[in-house]
């Protein structure tokens, strides 16, 4: 397993963030609150000096909140264009270590952050800027009869898993095993939205997905959590690219992503912040 990058904690990253953020901004002395309201200026609110396009590769479980602060980043720097692409946090990885142009990497886990870092692309310290934990997903109704855990090794019960390869699907792994569970998937997807769509289909009695994911499909799954505290938790991190096309624009938006109003649509999705 490569070793994983060294890390900034969420607080470190908060307070770098915020510094990035005032030095991107023109005559910014004074202190103030904090508005987050888009598109709209606070009285006194300095104007944001980043401009130019920001490229950034995103875990598919980031799809809603991701694009969310994308739009407010834009809103609140005219003259920038976000565009992210998602999927499973190891095909985005080998993307960049392939040399695709991205300034930032909003990663699943430190695993797949390591494959970049260890390629001395990353600029800096990664940040982990949110953490996730796994969730049963089950078609309305509940066909398969899945009320646990341990429903899952039922035979006759299909279930939809992520690659091992993929964070998800690595992270299932430790659970399922923690739990001493012989679950044998009838299909292994790339990412976890495309586990969740299968349930969504019926296509499967039932998927292990993020908490968050189930809470993004609203009324189109029912949830079935794991009750299990030490169930383990994978760490999202955040990365400038060393070569990235627009550094100052990848600082700014990285420094959103961290500072406290990103954290907080993080935590409104269902992430583990702080």
């Amino acid at each position: 397993m490569p070793t994983p990058p060294r890390v900034l904690s969420v607080a470190a990253a908060a307070l770098l963030g915020l510094a990035v953020l005032a030095g991107c901004s023109a005559g910014s002395g004074a202190a103030g609150g904090s508005d987050t309201t888009r598109g709209a200026s606070a009285p006194g609110r300095a104007t944001p000096a980043v401009t130019g396009d920001v490229t950034v590769l995103a875990a598919a479980s980031l799809t809603e909140t991701v694009g969310a602060l994308a739009d407010e980043f834009e809103a609140d720097h005219p003259g920038t264009t976000v565009t992210v692409s998602y999927g499973g946090s190891s095909a985005l990885a080998q993307q960049i270590v392939a040399g695709s142009p991205v300034d930032v990497f909003l990663s699943a886990s430190s695993t797949t952050m390591s494959t970049v870092a260890d390629a001395g692309l990353v600029e800096g310290d990664p940040a982990v800027f949110a953490r996730n934990a796994l969730e049963i997903a089950v078609p309305v109704g509940d066909p398969g009869d899945v009320s646990s855990l341990a429903d899952l090794a039922t035979p006759g019960v299909t279930v939809a898993l992520c690659a091992a390869e993929v964070p998800c699907g690595a992270l299932a792994r430790q659970v399922l095993d923690a739990a001493g569970l012989d679950v044998q998937p009838a299909t292994l997807e790339p990412d976890v939205k495309s586990v969740l769509t299968k349930v969504e289909l019926g296509e499967v009695d039932a998927g292990l997905v993020y908490e968050t994911d189930v809470r993004a499909a609203g009324d189109r799954v029912e949830g079935v959590a794991i009750d299990d505290d030490s169930a383990p938790t994978t760490a999202y991190l955040g990365a400038r690219l060393r070569d990235a096309p627009a550094p100052a624009a990848g600082d700014a938006f990285l420094a959103f992503v961290l500072s406290p109003a990103g954290q907080q649509a993080l935590a409104d999705a269902g992430f583990r912040v702080g």
